[in-house]
């Protein structure tokens, strides 16, 4: 049985924060599920296909990782794909209560499915979505944030 790991979030947009903890986690697991979860309540910048797409060529250099979309509870998908473990990024004290939180929720629904979590590297470790689209959004410059395909499709978005 392959050991797989499922990296979940919106990755609206994937940073290389993201990348890290995936590069990261390879190291543990087999096989890595990017999970892009659907969740139109958070009025993504990204359609969920244009969100995977630039994922998968951000990852494309990887092997084992496989990306795809989910909907639902967390733990109804890692069971589907036969994951061992919730693999999740911890950048900060402020990032924990709310990840612990979480991780128990998961495990109250099902008690096999371990949560992992990752510190990403220094230099990742204030980067959010949220920043990167702020600064994306102000004209700024993303370079070194994401991968060379966010950093193109954020600026066709924000672009004059």
């Amino acid at each position: 049985m392959v050991k797989t790991g499922i990296c979940a979030g919106t990755f609206d947009p994937f940073t290389n924060g993201h990348l890290d903890i995936v590069q990261r986690s390879l190291r543990i697991f087999e096989k890595v599920v990017i999970a892009v979860a659907i969740r139109p309540k958070k009025e993504p910048l990204f359609d969920i296909e244009k969100r995977k797409e630039l994922i998968r060529q951000s990852t494309s250099e990887l092997d084992n990782v496989v990306v795809e979309a989910f909907d639902g509870l967390l733990v109804d998908y890692v069971r589907q794909k036969e994951g061992v473990a919730i693999v999740r990024g911890l950048r900060a004290v402020s990032d924990f209560e709310y990840e612990m939180q979480m991780a128990m929720m998961n495990r109250r629904l099902d008690n096999v499915i371990e949560t992992v979590f990752m510190m990403p590297s220094d230099e990742f470790s204030f980067l959010t979505s949220t920043m990167v689209k702020e600064v994306a959004s102000l004209g700024g410059s993303v370079c070194g944030l994401v991968p060379l395909p966010v950093e193109r499709a954020l600026k066709e978005v924000f672009s004059p």
